[in-house]
């Protein structure tokens, strides 16, 4: 299993809009082609701003094949200028969970 962790510093104020506009059209198309959403989330303390989602994969194949399918999306292409000018700096990282993490959750065990 491989996580991908987005994490985007939007502009000053514009959390709400961006959520919204997440929240009614782009997740579903997002949901229907890279499949495992693992969380979602925004910063209320720390870092201002910003926005992470985590998706899980069987392999790097899987999510190459995956994000292929959403950018060839023509539902996808016409959302993403909805998003584009709300984000100021973007990062992409891929991880592997650790021997000891349960794949296939999104928690760790208590």
């Amino acid at each position: 299993m491989f996580y991908e962790i987005r994490t985007y510093r939007l502009k000053n104020g514009a959390i709400p809009q961006y959520l919204n506009v997440v929240g009614d059209e782009g997740i579903a198309i997002q949901k229907a082609h890279l499949g495992n959403l693992v969380g979602y989330f925004y910063s209320e303390i720390g870092t201002i701003n910003e926005i992470v989602h985590i998706w899980a994969y069987e392999s790097l194949d899987d999510r190459e094949a995956r994000r292929q399918r959403l950018a060839a999306d023509p539902q996808w292409q016409a959302f993403l200028p909805k998003i584009r000018d709300l984000i100021e700096v973007a990062e992409n990282k891929i991880m592997k969970p650790a021997s000891f993490f349960p794949q296939g959750t999104s928690t760790p065990a208590a």
